[in-house]
């Protein structure tokens, strides 16, 4: 499903948080969950990933994560501050101790000026740390090629975070 760079990475990132016992949760909007799949497709992830919350729905966002109404309904879910609240709302409704959260536009459609197909945001939340949060343009590339991209950044800033 994966190929073996991403898959090598993962380990990578399962392996340092193994070492420094920490759990790890994902809140998932435009790659549905594949960062979750990624993490699992490797044997003995179950004792770093704690869970994996798949929040493509704004209703979704709100019970599972958190996520005010006014933040979604200001900035819309496609934003810094909903990615951030998503990544803070992983930590508080899981037993993880680092969590990322994803929210973009995969395309094809969807996209406009403010929001075109490709931006993509990516948060880790720590603890009580600050989140860390980063936005990517990675352009109307394909559907497929926006969501691959967005769990190799989310991996590489798990992995930074560690």
């Amino acid at each position: 499903m994966f190929d073996a760079a991403l898959l090598a990475q993962a380990r990578i990132l399962l392996d340092a948080a193994r070492r420094k016992g920490v759990h790890i949760a994902t809140a998932e909007s435009c790659t549905g969950g594949l960062i979750a799949a990624l993490l699992t497709e490797i044997p003995g992830s179950s004792d770093v990933v704690d869970r994996g919350f798949v929040t493509y729905s704004n209703q979704a966002k709100q019970e599972l994560l958190g996520v005010p109404t006014e933040l979604l309904g200001a900035h819309g879910a496609v934003s810094e501050p909903v990615c951030r609240a998503m990544a803070e709302g992983a930590l508080k409704n899981s037993r993880a101790q680092l969590s990322v959260a994803v929210t973009g536009v995969a395309g094809p459609g969807g996209g406009s000026a403010q929001k075109p197909v490709g931006l993509v945001y990516v948060a880790v939340a720590q603890g009580d740390g600050p989140v860390t949060i980063r936005e990517y343009r990675f352009g109307d590339i394909g559907r497929d090629q926006v969501r691959l991209a967005t769990v190799t950044e989310a991996i590489r800033l798990l992995r930074d975070s560690l």
